[in-house]
């Protein structure tokens, strides 16, 4: 278990140093920076505790891609898998843990610490002939395979969103939706095949404007039952959930357009700075969204014209 980890950080340092970065460096930055745009973001904001959750429960969710976990499954004895599992998701959870101690937020720590652990024994792909339905359809794959991948995720944001009610919390029911937002991210962490992409028959705009229609619908009718569940009980805060719904819109269409920027490739770490910076502060996705769009556009046009 141990050579697996070694193998991991020895692959990171690579990258590391493909991309121009002494890995040393680079870790003591990322440090820096974590802790640095914390700071800001709990300072800015009363729902950052949520949003730590959010993001830190998006990454695990990352670290359950299908082909990884049947890697890992075939190199590993069960107890070894289930180590392994754990071991990640507390190491992702970790700083994000450690930020919302240091901010007295005991709560989300624990909730947040529970969570990413939970995920670690939940297999994200049944090994039975039974289909999950989805109502998606075949050719939006995102979200058709990604719906089964993550099913089990939408009965506990809707649960949650019961229980803001009941406790008359409202920053919990935001919570539930933003849950909703950061798994539909996950749909687009998946490079399909590039023969799958230059079957379309679309222009390169034409062809993200589908993909992202596709996106804002499917993702609506996900989180449109918290929506009207939260307006009907937090009438005075309709404005600041139909801002949060917004950004929840804004960051998937960053997310498409990042994907598609540098496709066929995975997105890099410049672009993963990016939109962890505009995190913090939203209004940067007012220049970063035209940027990923002209860059996806030029990717895109070698493949499909």
């Amino acid at each position: 278990m141990l050579a697996y980890f070694r193998l991991q950080l020895r692959m990171t340092n690579r990258k590391l140093d493909a991309f121009g970065l002494y890995p040393l460096l680079a870790y003591i930055l990322l440090i820096i920076a974590f802790f640095g745009l914390s700071n800001y973001l709990f300072s800015k904001s009363e729902y950052a505790p949520y949003l730590y959750i959010v993001v830190a429960l998006g990454l695990s969710i990352k670290l359950s891609e299908k082909k990884r976990i049947d890697f890992l499954k075939m190199c590993f004895k069960t107890t070894d898998y289930f180590k392994i599992r754990i071991v990640e998701n507390s190491l992702i959870a970790l700083p994000f843990v450690i930020y919302l101690i240091v901010e007295e937020r005991f709560l989300p720590a624990v909730v947040l610490f529970l969570f990413v652990n939970l995920f670690a024994f939940f297999n994200l792909k049944t090994t039975t002939n039974f289909t999950i339905p989805t109502p998606f359809g075949k050719r939006p794959f995102e979200f058709s395979s990604g719906f089964r991948n993550t099913f089990f995720v939408f009965p506990i944001a809707y649960i949650i969103t019961y229980i803001s009610v009941n406790v008359n919390n409202f920053n919990l029911g935001v919570f539930s939706m933003l849950l909703i937002f950061i798994v539909t991210l996950s749909y687009y962490a998946k490079l399909e095949n590039e023969y799958y992409v230059w079957s379309f028959s679309d222009s390169s705009k034409v062809f993200l404007i589908k993909k992202i229609r596709t996106a804002l619908l499917f993702s609506t009718f996900l989180s449109l039952p918290i929506v009207i569940f939260l307006i009907l009980f937090f009438h005075s805060e309709l404005e600041t959930l139909l801002i949060f719904w917004i950004l929840g819109y804004a960051y998937l269409v960053t997310v498409i357009l990042a994907k598609y920027s540098i496709y066929p490739y995975e997105i890099n770490i410049p672009q993963g700075v990016l939109i962890a910076v505009s995190l913090v502060f939203p209004p940067l996705l007012i220049g970063i969204i035209p940027y990923f769009y002209s860059q996806s556009v030029k990717r895109l046009k070698t493949i499909l014209e």
